[in-house]
């Protein structure tokens, strides 16, 4: 059999997955544990050289099991180990080999939490063996006894964390001597003695044992009572500081578990560390389902704007791309949209995104540059772009509106609110003409702008098509049975519920809709909400498993819309991805 590729890990990633059936609020006196030690030939963990296994099942301080057996290692043992363990070649001939070994291994810690001194080691080479020789690990919790003896016991104790040294500071009953039983009966004592300093910690349960064994900050290990009491449901939680203000806005489906992960070791941004040294409480907002929980994030973001929330404090800055309203129109990026613009691109996020589409509309029809205010009886000199051929001249009164509404302004209302195709191929063609003359950069700065054209006319056609429903009510099946309600008024969530199993969900959507926010239509293709709630509210009606239950109106997209360009945007956004980690590399 060919030998499975392993690579060692740190113990933080060696239950990143945990199985077992081993809750972490379970608490550390009714917690089975099995104590493990190897004796080995010294060498990687490569799916071999075990020499020995010993294991002790131990429960609130009674031995439940005990197994324990030589391993054929398949390979000599060098003299040195002989002489530190005792164990021989002899002594392991007759003995099973290791895939022999492994069956009866795991079904004995099903269940259980795995406890090792210097556990990533140990359970570095059971993971290797279960690998190489085709058995799934089953990912148990893991405490690691060394690691928590350094959390626990200061350099006054005891001078380092072998098992030795502590099993002579605590007085085990078994002393360790290189033989795996000896040592794992050593742990067994280490670990109770352990345990029973964890109370002056506040570390009662297993999952609470495990975490204060890794690397968390003082203020992790501080603050860690802020996530009692959450509830395990589905909605918002709210970092708040000592004057109440908001500090950190999140979401999740179990509020508890999610908060209790920020008092971990795997929470390591600097910014959070900073956060919850401010914070003093923490506030949970209980939702019905997964889809309110983020429109209620993103609605606490914004009207608070958190300090250490990075994304969504800012929706009002949103910027369009609008058609100006007089005889010779001109592109503009504005900050609000007013009932009279009928032709506009948008929203964008940045400046720089609505002037890169821009500058695209500008490579593919002749709409003019300049921001004078043309008059239909005065003459204004013309600019360097009428002299190159990339402007009509309207100032100089070379064309008439009707001609110029029909050669520029009509493709970017077209384009924006229906088919972009008179603007795709105009890029398009450019793109090959300078590709052709190897005029690569250039094409580059081309095929973006396209790629600016085309995501912000998909976005917006996108959303329009839902903001223009008044009233859309669906559904999608609950993870615990019934049914999860949601009432989206013109791209506004207004209202939420989930319907009880077995239970018809009508009388819940009733409701629903009784209680609902009154949302009264606007202008724009987000009238009632800000652009990234209608896009969560999409994309959750999206979804395979959602149902639309009832509709004001019809649903539709613009059947030559931006849409059908959607393989040629992702292959414009490959290539500039492509381009930049070539220009960085």
């Amino acid at each position: 059999m060919a030998q499975a590729e392993y690579v060692q890990q740190a113990l933080a990633g060696l239950d990143t997955i945990p199985g077992g059936g081993v809750d972490p609020a379970l608490p550390l006196y009714a917690t089975t544990f099995v104590v493990v030690d190897l004796e080995t030939t010294g060498g990687a963990p490569d799916g071999g050289g075990i020499t020995e296994i010993g294991a002790v099942k131990v429960r609130g301080g009674e031995e439940l099991g005990v197994l324990g057996t030589l391993v054929n290692p398949g390979q000599p043992i060098p003299p040195f180990i002989t002489v530190l363990t005792g164990i021989t070649q002899a002594m392991v001939v007759p003995a099973p080999p290791i895939e022999q070994v492994l069956p009866s291994f795991l079904e004995f810690i099903t269940d259980a939490v795995l406890v090792a001194h210097n556990a990533p080691y140990d359970v570095g080479f059971l993971k290797a063996a279960c690998a190489r020789h085709g058995y799934r690990w089953p990912n148990p919790r893991v405490l690691d006894t060394a690691a928590l003896a350094r959390r626990v016991l200061t350099r006054d104790e005891v001078p380092n964390r072998k098992l030795g040294t502590l099993a002579a500071y605590f007085r085990t009953a078994v002393q360790p001597t290189h033989r795996a039983l000896d040592d794992a009966r050593a742990t067994v004592d280490v670990l109770h003695a352990l345990i029973g300093r964890l109370g002056g910690h506040r570390v009662e349960t297993v999952g609470d044992a495990i975490e204060f064994a890794r690397a968390v900050t003082p203020t992790q290990r501080r603050k860690r009572h802020l996530a009692d009491g959450l509830p395990k449901v589905p909605g918002v939680y709210i970092f708040r500081a000592a004057d109440d203000r908001p500090l950190y806005v999140g979401t999740s489906g179990d509020i508890a578990t999610r908060v209790r992960s920020y008092f971990t070791a795997a929470e390591k941004r600097a910014r959070i560390s900073e956060m919850l040294a401010a914070a003093e409480r923490v506030e949970a907002v209980e939702c019905a389902h997964s889809l309110e929980a983020e429109v209620r994030e993103l609605r606490l973001i914004a009207a608070h704007a958190p300090p250490y929330n990075r994304r969504s404090k800012f929706p009002e800055r949103m910027l369009w791309l609008k058609l100006t309203d007089e005889h010779y129109p001109r592109l503009s990026v504005v900050r609000d949209l007013s009932p009279t613009d009928h032709a506009y691109l948008g929203p964008f996020t940045s400046r720089r995104a609505a002037e890169q589409a821009a500058a695209g509309f500008h490579d593919a029809v002749p709409l003019r540059q300049c921001t004078h205010r043309l008059s239909l009886r005065t003459v204004t000199p013309a600019c360097a772009l009428a002299e190159l051929g990339r402007c009509p001249a309207p100032c100089e009164h070379r064309i008439t509106p009707e001609a110029y509404d029909e050669r520029a302004a009509a493709p970017f209302r077209t384009a924006t609110a229906d088919d972009p195709q008179v603007v795709v191929d105009a890029l398009l063609a450019r793109i090959e003409v300078l590709s052709r003359d190897q005029r690569y950069e250039e094409a580059a700065v081309v095929r973006a702008r396209l790629a600016a054209v085309l995501r912000a006319a998909v976005r917006m056609q996108r959303l329009a098509a839902l903001t223009g429903i008044a009233e859309l009510a669906a559904a999608r099946p609950a993870a615990r049975g019934g049914w999860e309600l949601a009432l989206v008024r013109h791209g506004r969530l207004a209202g939420a519920g989930v319907s009880p199993p077995g239970v018809h969900p009508r009388p819940t959507l009733a409701v629903i809709r009784a209680t609902a926010e009154t949302v009264t239509a606007g202008h724009g293709p987000v009238p009632a909400a800000t652009a990234e709630e209608s896009e969560r509210i999409l994309s959750w009606l999206e979804r395979p498993e959602t149902r639309l239950v009832e509709m004001s109106s019809g649903w539709s997209s613009p059947i030559r819309g931006a849409a059908r360009f959607r393989d040629l945007l992702a292959k414009a956004e490959a290539a500039a991805s492509h381009q930049l980690s070539t220009e960085r590399s």
